[in-house]
Protein backbone atom coordinates (compact mmCIF):
# COMPACT_ATOMS: atom_id res chain seq x y z
CA UNK A 1 0.00 0.00 0.00
CA UNK A 2 3.13 2.18 0.25
CA UNK A 3 3.60 2.11 -3.29
CA UNK A 4 0.31 3.92 -3.85
CA UNK A 5 1.36 7.03 -1.92
CA UNK A 6 2.43 8.94 -5.11
CA UNK A 7 -0.87 8.03 -7.08
CA UNK A 8 -2.90 9.31 -4.13
CA UNK A 9 -0.67 12.21 -4.05
CA UNK A 10 -1.23 13.14 -8.19
CA UNK A 11 -4.31 12.20 -7.35
CA UNK A 12 -5.07 14.76 -4.84
CA UNK A 13 -3.19 17.37 -7.04
CA UNK A 14 -5.14 16.63 -10.33
CA UNK A 15 -7.80 19.25 -9.46
CA UNK A 16 -5.92 21.81 -7.93
CA UNK A 17 -3.68 21.94 -11.33
CA UNK A 18 -7.08 21.73 -13.81
CA UNK A 19 -8.49 24.58 -11.62
CA UNK A 20 -5.59 26.44 -12.67
CA UNK A 21 -5.57 26.21 -15.86
CA UNK A 22 -9.39 26.27 -15.77
CA UNK A 23 -10.17 22.87 -17.21
CA UNK A 24 -13.18 21.95 -14.71
CA UNK A 25 -14.35 19.90 -17.44
CA UNK A 26 -11.85 17.37 -16.87
CA UNK A 27 -12.65 17.08 -12.96
CA UNK A 28 -16.02 16.68 -13.49
CA UNK A 29 -14.64 13.59 -15.96
CA UNK A 30 -12.49 12.41 -13.22
CA UNK A 31 -15.02 12.12 -10.44
CA UNK A 32 -16.77 9.79 -13.29
CA UNK A 33 -13.63 7.89 -13.81
CA UNK A 34 -13.34 7.41 -9.89
CA UNK A 35 -16.91 6.45 -9.41
CA UNK A 36 -16.46 3.53 -12.25
CA UNK A 37 -13.63 2.68 -10.33
CA UNK A 38 -15.56 1.88 -7.22
CA UNK A 39 -17.82 -0.29 -9.00
CA UNK A 40 -14.94 -1.83 -10.62
CA UNK A 41 -13.19 -3.16 -7.68
CA UNK A 42 -16.66 -4.20 -6.01
CA UNK A 43 -16.82 -6.48 -9.45
CA UNK A 44 -13.37 -7.66 -9.29
CA UNK A 45 -13.71 -8.81 -5.27
CA UNK A 46 -16.37 -11.60 -6.73
CA UNK A 47 -14.72 -12.05 -9.99
CA UNK A 48 -10.96 -12.01 -9.34
CA UNK A 49 -10.71 -13.17 -6.23
CA UNK A 50 -13.81 -14.93 -5.64
CA UNK A 51 -13.90 -16.57 -8.66
CA UNK A 52 -17.36 -15.82 -9.07
CA UNK A 53 -18.20 -14.93 -13.21
CA UNK A 54 -21.54 -12.15 -12.50
CA UNK A 55 -22.82 -11.11 -15.67
CA UNK A 56 -25.62 -9.33 -13.60
CA UNK A 57 -23.44 -6.70 -11.62
CA UNK A 58 -25.23 -3.68 -13.14
CA UNK A 59 -28.39 -4.96 -10.97
CA UNK A 60 -26.48 -3.89 -7.78
CA UNK A 61 -25.29 -0.78 -9.35
CA UNK A 62 -28.38 0.22 -10.72
CA UNK A 63 -30.72 -0.30 -7.41
CA UNK A 64 -28.21 1.96 -5.98
CA UNK A 65 -28.59 4.60 -8.52
CA UNK A 66 -32.21 4.40 -8.34
CA UNK A 67 -32.76 4.21 -4.37
CA UNK A 68 -30.62 7.62 -4.10
CA UNK A 69 -32.27 9.23 -7.08
CA UNK A 70 -35.64 8.31 -5.58
CA UNK A 71 -34.66 9.86 -2.19
CA UNK A 72 -33.49 12.78 -3.57
CA UNK A 73 -36.66 13.42 -6.00
CA UNK A 74 -38.92 12.79 -3.12
CA UNK A 75 -37.06 15.68 -0.93
CA UNK A 76 -34.60 12.93 1.18
CA UNK A 77 -31.42 14.91 0.12
CA UNK A 78 -29.18 14.14 3.02
CA UNK A 79 -26.25 12.09 1.62
CA UNK A 80 -25.64 10.23 5.04
CA UNK A 81 -29.45 8.68 4.19
CA UNK A 82 -29.60 8.35 0.85
CA UNK A 83 -26.26 6.47 0.17
CA UNK A 84 -26.41 4.25 3.34
CA UNK A 85 -29.87 3.48 1.77
CA UNK A 86 -28.65 2.94 -1.66
CA UNK A 87 -25.99 0.52 -0.15
CA UNK A 88 -28.24 -1.30 2.18
CA UNK A 89 -31.01 -2.07 -0.57
CA UNK A 90 -28.23 -2.76 -2.96
CA UNK A 91 -26.83 -5.29 -0.68
CA UNK A 92 -30.39 -7.02 0.04
CA UNK A 93 -30.97 -7.59 -3.73
CA UNK A 94 -27.50 -9.26 -4.01
CA UNK A 95 -28.51 -11.85 -0.73
CA UNK A 96 -31.63 -12.39 -2.79
CA UNK A 97 -29.77 -12.91 -5.93
CA UNK A 98 -26.89 -14.65 -4.11
CA UNK A 99 -28.96 -17.30 -2.41
CA UNK A 100 -30.38 -18.73 -5.69
CA UNK A 101 -27.64 -17.85 -8.47
CA UNK A 102 -24.75 -19.83 -6.04
CA UNK A 103 -26.49 -22.75 -6.11
CA UNK A 104 -25.73 -23.33 -9.71
CA UNK A 105 -22.18 -23.31 -11.13
CA UNK A 106 -20.04 -22.13 -14.49
CA UNK A 107 -22.32 -20.66 -17.73
CA UNK A 108 -25.62 -21.37 -15.40
CA UNK A 109 -24.40 -19.44 -12.76
CA UNK A 110 -23.59 -16.31 -15.23
CA UNK A 111 -26.91 -16.87 -17.27
CA UNK A 112 -29.02 -16.45 -13.73
CA UNK A 113 -27.10 -13.45 -12.55
CA UNK A 114 -27.84 -12.27 -15.92
CA UNK A 115 -31.23 -12.59 -16.37
CA UNK A 116 -32.23 -11.08 -12.58
CA UNK A 117 -29.81 -8.16 -14.10
CA UNK A 118 -32.40 -8.00 -17.37
CA UNK A 119 -35.35 -8.57 -14.76
CA UNK A 120 -34.46 -5.39 -12.69
CA UNK A 121 -34.23 -3.54 -15.81
CA UNK A 122 -37.21 -4.34 -17.48
CA UNK A 123 -38.87 -3.40 -13.79
CA UNK A 124 -37.01 0.41 -13.82
CA UNK A 125 -38.35 0.46 -17.09
CA UNK A 126 -42.26 0.20 -15.59
CA UNK A 127 -41.09 2.76 -12.91
CA UNK A 128 -43.39 5.72 -14.92
CA UNK A 129 -43.90 7.30 -11.64
CA UNK A 130 -40.22 7.83 -11.61
CA UNK A 131 -39.63 8.80 -15.43
CA UNK A 132 -39.95 5.13 -16.60
CA UNK A 133 -37.25 4.38 -20.12
CA UNK A 134 -36.88 8.69 -19.98
CA UNK A 135 -35.26 8.35 -17.09
CA UNK A 136 -35.10 10.39 -13.50
CA UNK A 137 -33.86 14.31 -13.46
CA UNK A 138 -32.70 15.26 -10.32
CA UNK A 139 -33.09 18.59 -8.93
CA UNK A 140 -29.91 18.85 -6.90
CA UNK A 141 -26.85 16.12 -5.99
CA UNK A 142 -27.07 15.04 -2.41
CA UNK A 143 -25.92 17.16 0.68
CA UNK A 144 -22.97 15.77 2.43
CA UNK A 145 -23.58 18.65 5.61
CA UNK A 146 -20.46 20.37 7.15
CA UNK A 147 -20.39 22.92 5.05
CA UNK A 148 -19.34 20.24 1.90
CA UNK A 149 -20.70 21.33 -1.21
CA UNK A 150 -20.93 18.76 -3.25
CA UNK A 151 -22.65 20.77 -6.28
CA UNK A 152 -19.26 22.15 -6.07
CA UNK A 153 -17.00 19.62 -8.62
CA UNK A 154 -13.50 20.13 -6.40
CA UNK A 155 -15.54 18.85 -3.34
CA UNK A 156 -17.51 16.18 -5.20
CA UNK A 157 -13.93 14.89 -6.51
CA UNK A 158 -12.83 14.43 -3.35
CA UNK A 159 -15.31 12.88 -1.66
CA UNK A 160 -15.88 10.08 -4.01
CA UNK A 161 -11.66 10.19 -4.05
CA UNK A 162 -11.78 9.69 -0.21
CA UNK A 163 -14.70 6.78 -0.86
CA UNK A 164 -12.31 4.86 -3.67
CA UNK A 165 -9.46 5.07 -1.03
CA UNK A 166 -11.40 3.31 1.66
CA UNK A 167 -13.12 0.88 -0.71
CA UNK A 168 -9.30 0.05 -1.73
CA UNK A 169 -8.27 0.13 1.89
CA UNK A 170 -10.88 -2.05 2.93
CA UNK A 171 -10.69 -4.93 -0.22
CA UNK A 172 -6.81 -4.88 0.64
CA UNK A 173 -7.38 -6.05 4.66
CA UNK A 174 -10.33 -7.84 3.48
CA UNK A 175 -8.43 -10.11 1.10
CA UNK A 176 -5.81 -10.00 3.51
CA UNK A 177 -8.03 -11.65 6.18
CA UNK A 178 -8.87 -15.19 6.80
CA UNK A 179 -12.48 -14.85 5.44
CA UNK A 180 -10.75 -13.19 2.40
CA UNK A 181 -7.89 -16.10 2.15
CA UNK A 182 -11.14 -18.92 2.22
CA UNK A 183 -12.33 -16.99 -0.38
CA UNK A 184 -9.29 -17.20 -2.71
CA UNK A 185 -9.17 -20.61 -1.72
CA UNK A 186 -12.44 -21.43 -3.11
CA UNK A 187 -11.78 -19.76 -6.12
CA UNK A 188 -8.62 -22.08 -6.56
CA UNK A 189 -9.83 -25.48 -5.35
CA UNK A 190 -13.72 -25.34 -4.18
CA UNK A 191 -13.67 -29.22 -3.62
CA UNK A 192 -10.71 -29.07 -1.10
CA UNK A 193 -12.30 -26.27 0.62
CA UNK A 194 -15.38 -28.03 1.05
CA UNK A 195 -13.93 -31.56 1.97
CA UNK A 196 -12.08 -29.75 4.93
CA UNK A 197 -15.14 -28.50 6.58
CA UNK A 198 -15.99 -24.89 5.72
CA UNK A 199 -19.15 -23.67 4.32
CA UNK A 200 -18.18 -22.72 1.50
CA UNK A 201 -21.61 -21.27 0.20
CA UNK A 202 -21.50 -19.05 3.14
CA UNK A 203 -18.55 -17.36 1.92
CA UNK A 204 -19.46 -17.05 -1.50
CA UNK A 205 -22.60 -15.43 -0.39
CA UNK A 206 -21.03 -12.99 1.53
CA UNK A 207 -18.49 -12.09 -0.70
CA UNK A 208 -21.36 -11.94 -3.12
CA UNK A 209 -23.45 -9.54 -0.33
CA UNK A 210 -20.03 -7.28 -0.41
CA UNK A 211 -19.56 -6.65 -3.45
CA UNK A 212 -23.20 -6.22 -4.62
CA UNK A 213 -23.27 -3.59 -1.29
CA UNK A 214 -20.22 -1.45 -2.72
CA UNK A 215 -21.59 -1.45 -5.95
CA UNK A 216 -24.97 0.05 -5.11
CA UNK A 217 -22.64 2.43 -3.76
CA UNK A 218 -20.92 3.20 -6.73
CA UNK A 219 -24.34 3.87 -8.51
CA UNK A 220 -25.99 6.36 -5.94
CA UNK A 221 -22.47 8.22 -6.65
CA UNK A 222 -22.91 8.34 -10.62
CA UNK A 223 -26.53 9.41 -9.81
CA UNK A 224 -25.81 12.06 -8.11
CA UNK A 225 -22.98 12.99 -9.98
CA UNK A 226 -24.80 13.70 -13.13
CA UNK A 227 -28.02 14.63 -11.38
CA UNK A 228 -29.78 11.82 -13.64
CA UNK A 229 -30.78 7.96 -13.96
CA UNK A 230 -31.82 5.96 -16.57
CA UNK A 231 -32.64 2.17 -17.06
CA UNK A 232 -29.54 1.82 -18.70
CA UNK A 233 -27.55 1.35 -15.82
CA UNK A 234 -29.03 -1.62 -15.44
CA UNK A 235 -28.58 -2.84 -18.52
CA UNK A 236 -26.08 -6.33 -19.40
CA UNK A 237 -24.36 -3.99 -21.50
CA UNK A 238 -23.26 -1.82 -18.01
CA UNK A 239 -22.30 -5.59 -16.66
CA UNK A 240 -20.12 -6.09 -19.85
CA UNK A 241 -18.54 -2.92 -19.68
CA UNK A 242 -17.17 -3.21 -15.52
CA UNK A 243 -16.02 -6.77 -16.66
CA UNK A 244 -14.30 -5.14 -19.36
CA UNK A 245 -12.24 -2.78 -17.10
CA UNK A 246 -11.60 -5.87 -14.62
CA UNK A 247 -10.15 -7.66 -17.64
CA UNK A 248 -8.50 -4.54 -18.76
CA UNK A 249 -6.72 -3.49 -15.25
CA UNK A 250 -5.69 -7.25 -14.30
CA UNK A 251 -8.50 -9.52 -12.59
CA UNK A 252 -7.67 -10.16 -8.82
CA UNK A 253 -4.79 -7.21 -8.50
CA UNK A 254 -6.00 -4.94 -6.08
CA UNK A 255 -5.60 -1.80 -8.64
CA UNK A 256 -7.17 -3.90 -11.36
CA UNK A 257 -10.66 -1.63 -11.18
CA UNK A 258 -8.89 1.47 -11.12
CA UNK A 259 -6.61 0.83 -13.64
CA UNK A 260 -9.14 -0.20 -16.02
CA UNK A 261 -12.02 2.33 -15.25
CA UNK A 262 -9.16 4.67 -15.96
CA UNK A 263 -7.79 2.80 -19.03
CA UNK A 264 -11.28 2.11 -20.48
CA UNK A 265 -12.94 5.25 -20.28
CA UNK A 266 -9.85 7.56 -20.75
CA UNK A 267 -9.36 5.66 -24.21
CA UNK A 268 -12.96 6.28 -25.04
CA UNK A 269 -12.65 10.05 -23.76
CA UNK A 270 -9.27 10.63 -26.70
CA UNK A 271 -11.12 8.33 -29.38
CA UNK A 272 -14.30 10.36 -29.45
CA UNK A 273 -12.90 13.96 -28.68
CA UNK A 274 -9.58 14.13 -30.30
CA UNK A 275 -9.41 13.46 -33.79
CA UNK A 276 -6.36 12.16 -35.52
CA UNK A 277 -5.89 14.08 -38.67
CA UNK A 278 -4.59 11.17 -40.92
CA UNK A 279 -7.36 8.46 -39.45
CA UNK A 280 -9.80 10.80 -40.23
CA UNK A 281 -9.13 11.48 -43.75
CA UNK A 282 -8.86 7.58 -44.17
CA UNK A 283 -12.31 7.06 -41.86
CA UNK A 284 -14.11 10.16 -41.30
CA UNK A 285 -16.78 8.54 -38.71
CA UNK A 286 -14.27 6.94 -36.96
CA UNK A 287 -14.96 8.83 -33.55
CA UNK A 288 -18.22 7.64 -34.11
CA UNK A 289 -17.11 4.00 -33.44
CA UNK A 290 -15.14 4.15 -30.25
CA UNK A 291 -15.84 0.93 -29.21
CA UNK A 292 -14.07 -0.38 -32.08
CA UNK A 293 -10.66 0.86 -31.12
CA UNK A 294 -11.45 -0.04 -27.13
CA UNK A 295 -12.17 -3.93 -28.97
CA UNK A 296 -8.58 -3.79 -30.49
CA UNK A 297 -7.31 -2.37 -27.10
CA UNK A 298 -8.73 -5.33 -25.07
CA UNK A 299 -7.89 -8.03 -27.64
CA UNK A 300 -4.47 -6.65 -27.00
CA UNK A 301 -4.33 -6.88 -23.16
CA UNK A 302 -5.90 -10.58 -23.55
CA UNK A 303 -3.31 -11.80 -26.32
CA UNK A 304 -0.36 -10.38 -24.95
CA UNK A 305 -1.03 -9.35 -21.28
CA UNK A 306 -3.38 -11.93 -20.03
CA UNK A 307 -3.05 -10.65 -16.54
CA UNK A 308 -3.98 -6.93 -17.89
CA UNK A 309 -2.27 -3.61 -17.32
CA UNK A 310 -1.42 -4.63 -13.66
CA UNK A 311 0.15 -7.74 -13.99
CA UNK A 312 1.86 -6.24 -17.03
CA UNK A 313 3.31 -3.23 -14.57
CA UNK A 314 3.99 -5.84 -11.77
CA UNK A 315 5.85 -8.21 -14.24
CA UNK A 316 8.01 -5.15 -15.46
CA UNK A 317 9.05 -4.11 -12.02
CA UNK A 318 9.72 -7.47 -11.20
CA UNK A 319 11.98 -7.59 -13.82
CA UNK A 320 13.82 -4.39 -13.04
CA UNK A 321 14.62 -5.45 -9.60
Amino acid sequence: MKRSLPLLALALAFPLAMQALDQLFYVSFASRVLIYAIAATSLNLVLGYGGMISFGHAAFVGTGAYVGSILVAEGVTSAWIGWPAALAVSAALAAIIGAVSLRTRGVYFIMITLAFAQMMFYLVNSMKAYGGDEGLTLPQRAELGFGLDLGNEMVFYYVVLAILALTLYGLHRLIQSRFGRVVVAIRENEARVEAIGLPVYRYQLACFVIAGAVGGLAGALLASHGKYVNPNVLHWLQSGTLMIMVILGGVGHLWGGVIGAVALLSLEHLISDYPIPWLAQLAPNYQQHANLGVGIVLLAIVLFAPQGIAGLLGRRRRARA
